[in-house]
């Protein structure tokens, strides 16, 4: 189905792995028929939004936002702070983050972008502040 394939990150692996909850979730739900419906019931349930971030993506991102000011934040604080491991966080969730926009690598740390805030519907009200005058 095209919604799993939108979901999927482009990665075969990852439409595999929605595949079989989709029809898990609707032999279980609709009598092991899978229609456009129950595919978003299920991808929903599944915490996977409609461009494919999941649970901990979301949770990447509130943590740099909420927690820290949207950054910028050190990947080891990120990764104490959603109890992963820090290099999962880079192999995994970074890479798809970045493709999309919403985390940017600074040799401060990591920091979401104005389009990470404006997926999740908050607001952006960064500022960068002043450069401190030398005189």
């Amino acid at each position: 189905m095209k919604e799993i394939a939108r979901r999927a990150r482009g990665t075969p692996r990852v439409a595999n792995r929605l595949l079989k909850r989709v029809r898990d979730y609707a032999q279980v739900i609709a009598d092991g028929i899978i229609t456009q419906k129950v595919t978003k019931e299920a991808l929903a349930k599944l915490g996977v939004d409609l461009i494919g971030l999941d649970e901990i993506d979301h949770k990447v991102l509130h943590t740099i936002i909420e927690k820290f000011n949207g950054g910028p934040v050190g990947l080891d604080t990120i990764a104490a702070s959603i109890s992963e491991d820090a290099d999962t966080i880079t192999d995994v969730y970074e890479p798809f983050l970045m493709q999309l926009g919403f985390l940017e690598r600074t040799p401060r740390g990591r920091m979401a972008t104005r389009l990470a805030y404006e997926h999740l519907g908050l607001p952006y009200n960064k500022e960068k502040p002043p450069q401190p005058s030398l005189l």
